[in-house]
C-alpha cells in the first residue's frame, strides 16, 4: 500500500516530526481515569494521540497521518499559502473568476450538493459496535479502503501541483483536532483555509495532523475500480476511516464534503470526552455573556441567517460542541446559502462576501462580474464561505457559556407546524430525536424541490453513533442548565409547498428576538390539538400578527389543513417507532 501523506510538519519541509504525547486536559482527565461518558464507547480522545490499555494505562499511539507519506516532490507541493496567493492561483489556473465585490466565484461541476449515497465508512473491529450502520453509514472493507488509498496516492503524485492546508477543528484548545488537507484545486485549499481554524506561526512549526483529507475531486472511479473497492458505480466516492483518520474524496468537486467529513469525526470523538457535538449555529448577547443561544437545523432552515444578528455576537454558524465549560465552534468560518440573498434581508452575510470569501455555483455576469443571487441557473444550493471574523462583532475565539435558549429549526414543507412553539423537556427530546424538516432543493444530489424528511438530531447524515445517545446528551444539558427549548418553523405557511409561501423572515426574526430577550417565555400559550405544541397567543412587541401563529388560521381550506396535519402526525409516529425511547418521551409526540 502506498502511504498517503508526508511525514513532515507544517514548517520547513526538511523538519522531522516524531511521536508526541497528547498533553491536553482531556487526556489527563476523563480518559486517563478510564471514564468515557457512554458505556461501550472506545476510550480514545479526539486527537487520537493516546489510548488506554485494558488496565487503564495511557500509551502513545502513532498518528497514521504522520506515519505515512504522499511522496510529492517539494517543488510541486504548495504548503499553507495565504488567501491572496490561493486566489491568484485559482484565477490563473481557470478555476474561477473574481466578482465585482472581490470574492472568488467558482463552479463545482455536476455535483452542487453533498453526495450522501456515495459516502462510505471503513468497517474495523475497534469501531464496528459503536456505529449505526445502514443507509447513512455504509461500510467499506479494510481492503477496499486501502485500494482507494492507493488510487488517491497515485493520482496525487501525478499532479503538476498539489496544495496543502494545515488547520484545526475546535475553537476550544482542550477539544481540538488537527487536520491536513491535500487538494489539486487551489480554491479547495482556500475553502478549507476559510472554514477551518488557521494555526498561528508557532503552531504551524510544530503542527502534527490527527486527520488527513486527500481530495481527488476531479478523478472519478471507473466501474471496475468501484467494484474492486466495494463501493457504488457512480464514480463518486467519499471514503472515511475513523481508525486511520483519513478521508478520501473521488469524483465530486463539491467542497462541503471536506467540511462535513471532519464534522463526522468530531461527532464520533467528542462524546468520549464528555462533549456533546451539535449541528447548530450559536450566538451570544453582546451585553450579556450568559445569554447564549443555539439554533439546530439542517441545511436551508436558517441556522446561518438567524444566528447572524447585529445585536448579538456570532459564535459560529453550523457545528459546535457543548462541554462542561460551555459551547465552542468547531470551525473558523461560515458556509451560507445565498440563493435570493439581499442586502436588506441579510446585511451581515451580504457584507461578508468580499475578497477572501468563496462563492459556489452563483450565476456571475461575465461582463460586469456582478453576482445574481436570485438565479438558480446552476443550483438552488448556491453557497458562500467566509471567515467567521468577516461578521462584525463575531466572538473570537469562538466560545461561549451555557445556552439559555435552544432553538430547533424546521422547514416544514407540509405547512402545518406552527411558526413558533415552546417545548417541554419530553417534547424537546422527541422532536430532537425525530429531527423533522424538509430537504431543500440542491442540498443533496437529486433533490430539486422540498421533500419532507426525518433526520435524527437535525444532523442524521453526519452521525456515526445511534441518535439516542446524542439525544440523551442534549436532555442532560437542558436539564442541568435550565434552558428553554423552542421549535421554530421557517418553512411554509398558508398551505404546503406549491400552494403556500415561506414564512416571512421578518416575523421569524421578531419571534427569535422575543425568545432571546426573555419576553416570549412569559407569554400565554395554547396547545395545538394535533401536535400538542404550546403555541403563544401573541408575540411581545406587536410586530407579528397573532393570526399567523396558529397555522390552521392561514389555510383557506381548513379540511385540507386537518388532513395534512394528520398525515404529518402519522409520519412522526411511523418514524418514532424506529427508536427505543422512554414512554414519557414517546407520549410527547403528536396526538393525531
Amino acid at each position: 500500500m502506498t502511504p498517503i501523506c508526508p511525514a513532515t510538519g507544517g514548517g520547513d519541509s526538511s523538519e522531522p516530526i516524531g511521536e508526541r504525547v497528547n498533553s491536553t486536559p482531556f487526556a489527563a482527565g476523563r480518559l486517563a481515569e478510564g471514564r468515557p461518558e457512554h458505556p461501550g464507547s472506545p476510550r480514545i480522545g479526539p486527537l487520537r494521540r493516546t489510548r488506554l490499555t485494558s488496565k487503564g494505562a495511557l500509551v502513545v499511539m502513532k498518528s497514521s497521518a504522520v506515519a505515512a507519506g504522499l511522496e510529492i516532490e517539494a517543488s510541486r507541493l504548495a504548503r499553507n499559502l495565504p488567501s491572496a496567493r490561493l486566489i491568484e492561483e485559482a484565477v490563473s489556473r481557470g478555476e474561477g473568476m473574481l466578482a465585482e465585490n472581490g470574492t472568488l466565484c467558482v463552479r463545482t461541476g455536476d455535483r452542487t450538493g453533498r453526495s450522501p449515497n456515495d459516502k462510505y465508512l471503513e468497517d474495523t473491529p475497534e469501531i464496528h459496535g459503536n456505529i449505526l450502520w445502514g443507509k447513512v453509514n455504509q461500510p467499506v472493507s479494510a481492503a477496499g479502503f486501502e485500494f482507494l488509498e492507493e488510487l488517491a496516492s497515485e493520482y496525487m503524485r501525478s499532479r503538476k501541483q498539489v496544495f496543502q492546508f494545515d488547520g484545526f477543528v475546535g475553537a476550544d484548545p482542550n477539544y481540538r483536532l488537527a487536520s491536513r488537507t491535500f487538494t489539486e484545486l487551489a480554491w479547495h485549499a482556500l475553502f478549507v483555509k476559510t472554514l477551518f481554524i488557521n494555526p498561528t506561526a508557532e503552531e504551524i512549526k510544530r503542527f502534527t495532523p490527527d486527520w488527513t483529507i486527500v481530495n481527488c475531486g476531479k478523478r472519478r472511479l471507473t466501474k471496475d475500480e468501484a467494484a474492486k473497492a466495494g463501493v457504488g458505480p457512480s464514480g463518486i466516492c467519499i471514503a472515511q476511516s475513523l481508525a486511520r483518520k483519513k478521508v478520501l474524496i473521488f469524483g465530486t468537486e463539491y467542497a462541503g464534503e471536506m467540511k462535513k467529513s471532519l464534522f463526522f469525526a468530531m461527532n464520533y470523538d467528542m462524546p468520549d470526552v464528555g462533549v456533546f457535538p451539535m449541528h447548530c449555529s450559536a450566538n451570544v448577547d453582546m451585553k450579556d455573556d450568559a445569554n447564549v443561544a443555539l439554533f439546530f437545523g439542517l441545511s436551508g432552515t436558517g441556522k446561518t441567517t438567524l444566528s447572524a444578528d447585529p445585536q448579538r455576537a456570532l459564535i459560529g454558524d453550523d457545528e459546535h460542541g457543548w462541554s462542561d465549560r460551555g459551547v465552542f465552534n468547531f470551525e473558523g468560518g461560515c458556509y451560507a446559502k445565498c440563493i435570493r440573498l439581499s442586502e436588506e434581508g441579510e446585511p451581515q452575510i451580504w457584507n461578508a462576501i468580499r475578497f477572501g470569501s468563496v462563492l459556489e455555483n452563483v450565476d456571475l455576469n461575465e461582463a460586469t462580474r456582478r453576482a445574481d443571487y436570485d438565479s438558480a441557473k446552476y443550483t438552488e444550493n448556491t453557497r458562500v464561505t467566509y471567515p467567521v471574523d468577516f461578521i462584525p462583532g463575531a466572538r473570537i475565539p469562538s466560545v461561549g457559556g451555557h445556552p439559555k435558549n435552544v432553538i430547533f429549526l424546521t422547514a416544514d414543507a407540509f405547512g402545518v407546524l406552527p411558526p413558533v412553539s415552546r417545548l417541554s423537556p419530553e417534547q424537546a427530546m422527541y422532536y430532537f430525536i425525530n429531527g423533522y424538516t424538509s430537504k431543500l432543493a440542491g442540498t443533496e444530489a437529486g433533490v430539486t424541490e422540498p421533500q419532507p424528511n426525518f433526520s435524527p438530531c437535525f444532523g442524521g447524515p453526519f452521525l456515526p453513533r445511534p441518535p439516542q445517545m446524542y439525544a440523551r446528551m442534549l436532555a442532560d444539558r437542558i436539564k442541568r442548565h435550565n434552558a428553554n427549548v423552542w421549535l421554530v418553523n421557517t418553512g411554509w405557511s398558508g398551505g404546503p409547498y406549491g400552494t403556500g409561501s415561506r414564512f416571512k423572515l421578518a416575523y421569524t426574526r421578531a419571534m427569535i428576538t422575543a425568545m432571546l430577550n426573555g419576553s416570549l417565555a412569559k407569554a400565554k400559550f395554547t396547545p395545538d390539538p394535533v401536535f400538542g405544541l404550546a403555541i403563544p397567543d401573541a408575540i411581545p412587541g406587536g410586530s407579528v400578527p397573532a393570526d399567523v401563529l396558529n397555522p390552521r388560521n392561514t389555510w383557506k381550506d381548513k379540511a385540507a389543513y386537518d388532513s395534512k396535519a394528520k398525515d404529518l402526525a402519522k409520519r412522526f409516529r411511523e418514524n418514532d417507532a424506529k427508536f427505543e425511547i422512554d414512554a414519557p418521551v414517546r407520549a410527547a409526540g403528536p396526538k393525531g
